[in-house]
């Protein structure tokens, strides 16, 4: 059988993840199998071990995969007017009924969060990571210390949205909590 190039398996893991991170923020880590995610990614589930040594495993990657996408504009926007251009884009996505209905495309954080708290080793500490991370580039600048609170708000409001089964209402809470992001300094 022919080798496969690195580039080829390059292509292959990041399939992978992608189909992980997705099905993951859709179905819950718990309830979605390896052959699922395999098969989501157009490969056996024997080819898994030639990426992971298991599911922590590839829960843990497909988690960092999906908070760097999640973020990459704000860590990508140079200081100054662009950063924050790109930090009031990243909240009003965030706050949008789109991000609310498409939770295998959203944020891991709001998708996983309860499932994610009761998680061990590795998978644990990628979690305070991304926490720790994604605060950081929501803080306006090095004295601003609301990038937790801005966080916290932001997943709240998708997680009660998601909750409530009447869209108006979803989309009143996503709208205040947008107004209160606004005044934080």
């Amino acid at each position: 059988m022919p080798r496969v190039s690195d580039a080829e398996k390059q292509k292959s893991h990041k399939r992978i993840l992608e189909a992980a991170a997705g099905l993951f923020r859709e179905k819950g880590i718990e309830t979605t199998s390896v052959a699922e995610v395999m098969k989501a990614a157009g490969m056996t589930h024997g080819g898994f071990y030639r990426h992971f040594s298991g599911k922590d495993e590839m829960v843990s990657a497909a988690f960092d995969a999906a908070v760097d996408d999640a973020v990459a504009d704000m860590e990508q926007g140079a200081d100054g007017a662009a950063r924050a251009a790109a930090r009031a884009d990243y909240i009003a996505k965030y706050l949008s009924q789109n991000h609310v209905e498409n939770r295998n495309i959203g944020c891991p954080i709001a998708a996983l969060g309860s499932e994610l708290a009761r998680s061990e080793g590795p998978v644990k500490q990628d979690t305070a990571n991304a926490i720790d991370r994604v605060a950081e580039l929501l803080e306006a600048d090095a004295t601003d210390q609301s990038g937790y609170a801005r966080l916290a708000l932001l997943v709240g409001a998708v997680t009660l949205a998601r909750l409530t089964g009447d869209e108006t209402q979803s989309k009143s809470i996503l709208e205040k909590t947008a107004a209160t992001i606004s005044k934080l300094t």
